[in-house]
């Protein structure tokens, strides 16, 4: 299992050059049964990233471009009248797919937003009053750009905290960008992917979370941190229980991909900042770079 973990992680990384630790913890975040958030400046791979992650996995993968104009409807489906048989028909929206990128979800109203509250927790949507089941797996990856830039409206807390990790590419460094541009069409890389994890293979990584060993001591290390949040005084909120969760699970998740059958603090210490950098806020700057590293170093690892 661990090989095919590699090899996947090697098959993206031929598309997305120079960001294996990203590579990894969106691969742990999916892996986790979470959904991700990728934020950063236009043109930085987000996209690139979410589609090879599809491929590798061998799901089926839809894409949404958010607009300021993006409706509810157009997410989650909308009933047609049909002549032929003169009865209202579901016509299902883009939602129901296994990977769905939520390409600049930032870029539509908040009510749209909103829509996908319900698929995100509950993998299942309500339309006209009837509830529909999503496939499974069910995945969404967000892209969004940065606040400061123009066209964007701030995900709302209860929104934020539906992703189990927020992550940022970042610039390639000096020998990744030289490969790009001396290498071959992204596009065609991407075509060339091969799927590496069935789905039958992935829905069986997942069970194999559920049985990593979890010590009280590591839960103690878990609960320093979270209370760490909330009391310390330097947060404006600290961690929710569905982020301790989201911790916890992230932890054992990077276990099994790191081939152990038990959970470390480095575990912890691998998954910590991008699944709490989202969910932490300070008095001076919001979701800001370093709450989370902050919270990090000010706990003592005791095991």
């Amino acid at each position: 299992m661990q090989k095919k973990l590699e090899q996947a992680v090697t098959e993206i990384g031929s598309v997305i050059l120079g960001k294996e630790r990203q590579v990894r913890l969106a691969l742990c975040c999916l892996l986790a049964g979470g959904h991700l958030l990728i934020e950063d400046l236009p043109g930085m791979g987000k996209t690139m990233l979410s589609h090879a992650l599809a491929k590798v996995l061998g799901l089926d993968y839809t894409r949404i471009q958010f607009t300021s104009d993006l409706l509810p409807a157009d997410i989650l489906g909308v009933s047609v009248f049909n002549k032929n048989s003169a009865q209202f028909e579901f016509v299902p929206g883009p939602v129901f797919t296994q990977v769905l990128l939520a390409d600049e979800i930032n870029r539509t109203t908040p009510k749209t937003q909103s829509a996908l509250l319900e698929a995100m927790e509950e993998r299942q949507v309500t339309v006209e009053g009837q509830t529909r089941e999503l496939p499974s797996p069910f995945f969404v990856i967000a892209t969004q750009n940065p606040t400061t830039q123009s066209g964007t409206y701030p995900l709302p807390e209860s929104q934020l905290d539906r992703f189990l990790m927020r992550l940022t590419l970042g610039y390639p460094d000096r020998e990744a960008e030289r490969k790009l541009l001396l290498g071959e069409n992204s596009h065609q890389l991407l075509a060339n992917l091969q799927t590496v994890i069935t789905v039958s293979e992935l829905e069986a990584m997942q069970q194999l979370v559920e049985t990593i060993h979890v010590s009280t001591s590591l839960v103690d290390y878990v609960q320093r941190l979270v209370e760490q949040s909330r009391t310390s005084g330097d947060y404006a909120w600290g961690l929710s229980p569905r982020g301790a969760l989201a911790l916890l699970r992230s932890a054992k998740t990077w276990a099994l991909m790191e081939g152990r059958d038990h959970v470390l603090p480095e575990d912890v210490q691998a998954v910590l900042i991008p699944v709490a950098e989202h969910r932490l806020a300070t008095s001076i700057e919001k979701h800001g770079g370093g709450v989370a590293r902050k919270l990090l170093d000010s706990v003592d690892v005791i095991v």
